[in-house]
C-alpha cells in the first residue's frame, strides 16, 4: 500500500488515549511510507492525523471542496491540497488516490464514508482493504449491529467481515497489507441470505 485514506470527525474531544492511537497511526504510516489521503481539514481528529504525519517527515494529500476551504478551514501545510467542486467530487478523488481505507472515530461524515466504501467493496466496485481503528471500543456498538444485521439476514458474514476491527494501528495496517476482496456477490442471483 502506498497510501490510506483516512476518515475520521472533524470535531476531536481531546481524549489522550485517540491521541495516542492517532500518533500510533501516524508512526506506522510513516514508518512505511504510506501517504495519508484525508479530507484536507485542519480541524478536529483530520487536523491532528495531518500534523502526526507531518511531524514525523510523512506526506499528507488532502482533499477538499471549495466551500470548505472558502470558511478557512483548510489545512495550509500539505504536500498537497485538492481542491473540488463539491463533495461528491472529493469523496470520489478520495478513493480514487487511495489504496485502503482506515477509520477513525467521528460523527455521521465519517460513518457515512465508511459504509459507502464498504457497500462499494461488497459490489465489487473495488477490492481495497478497509480497517476501524477502534479506540477504546468506540465502534463497538457498530459492529454489535452488524452482526444484528447477520443474524437477522440482511447481512452475510461473509460481507460483514469485509471489515477489519483493531485497537492497534500496526497490526491494523498489517493485516490491510495482507488482504484479499472476497465478497459474497451471490445476493444478486439468489435473494436468500442463509
Amino acid at each position: 500500500m502506498k497510501s490510506l485514506c483516512v476518515y475520521c470527525g472533524s470535531n476531536f474531544n481531546g481524549d489522550p488515549v485517540l491521541r495516542k492511537a492517532i500518533e500510533d497511526l501516524a508512526e506506522t504510516m510513516a514508518a512505511q511510507d504510506i501517504t495519508l489521503v484525508f479530507g484536507g481539514g485542519s480541524v478536529g481528529v483530520m487536523g491532528v492525523i495531518a500534523d502526526e504525519i507531518l511531524k514525523r517527515g510523512g506526506k499528507a494529500l488532502g482533499v477538499i471542496p471549495q466551500f470548505l476551504m472558502d470558511k478557512e478551514v483548510g489545512h495550509k501545510g500539505l504536500t498537497e491540497m485538492i481542491v473540488t467542486e463539491n463533495m461528491h467530487q472529493r469523496k470520489q478523488k478520495m478513493t480514487d488516490l487511495a489504496d485502503g481505507f482506515v477509520i477513525l472515530p467521528g460523527g455521521f461524515g465519517t460513518l457515512e464514508e465508511l459504509f459507502e466504501v464498504l457497500t462499494w467493496l461488497q459490489l465489487g466496485l473495488h477490492g481495497k482493504p478497509i480497517g476501524v481503528l477502534n479506540v477504546g471500543g468506540f465502534y463497538d456498538p457498530l459492529f454489535k449491529q452488524m452482526d444484528v444485521m447477520v443474524a437477522h439476514r440482511f447481512l452475510k458474514q461473509t460481507n460483514r467481515d469485509l471489515v477489519f476491527n483493531e485497537t492497534d494501528a500496526k497490526i491494523l495496517v498489517e493485516k490491510m497489507q495482507n488482504f484479499k476482496a472476497a465478497p459474497d456477490e451471490v445476493w444478486f442471483r439468489d435473494r436468500n441470505l442463509v
